[in-house]
């Protein structure tokens, strides 16, 4: 069964970039899925039940908290390995983000290798 990597966030460039740069991870077997605002990747949690997903924190609609507390919380899911981006690096915002159920934070502007060993040691690839 291939490995899933959602990645979500409100700015086209970011979402490029990130996907650009997981890009060889395809290679393995890994489909990389966006969603561009916290309503959709909610849905897209549910539909495909990725294994990973990079979740940025301000986002129109619904949030990057408000998201992970719905992954984790209220739908229960628990498999999926949730990765916070924020552009601030606030004690307080880890706080809420570990509350919400992330698995890990990240600050932007992040390094493309640390997001792809992240990846590969989370999939286990």
């Amino acid at each position: 069964m291939s490995k899933k990597i959602l990645i979500v966030d409100d700015e086209p460039h970011i979402r490029l970039l990130i996907g650009q740069t997981l890009e060889e991870l395809e290679d393995q077997g890994v489909e990389l899925l966006t969603a561009e605002n916290g309503e959709e990747a909610v849905e897209t949690i549910k539909v495909e039940r990725p294994d990973l997903v990079f979740l940025d924190v301000m986002m129109p609609k619904m949030n990057g908290f408000d998201v992970c507390n719905v992954v984790k919380n209220e739908l229960e899911i628990q498999n999926i390995y949730i990765i916070l981006l924020t552009a601030k690096g606030q004690e307080f915002d880890k706080q809420k983000g570990q509350q919400a159920g992330a698995d890990l934070y990240m600050t932007k502007p992040f390094d493309p290798d640390e997001v792809v060993e992240k990846s590969v040691e989370i999939l286990g690839i």
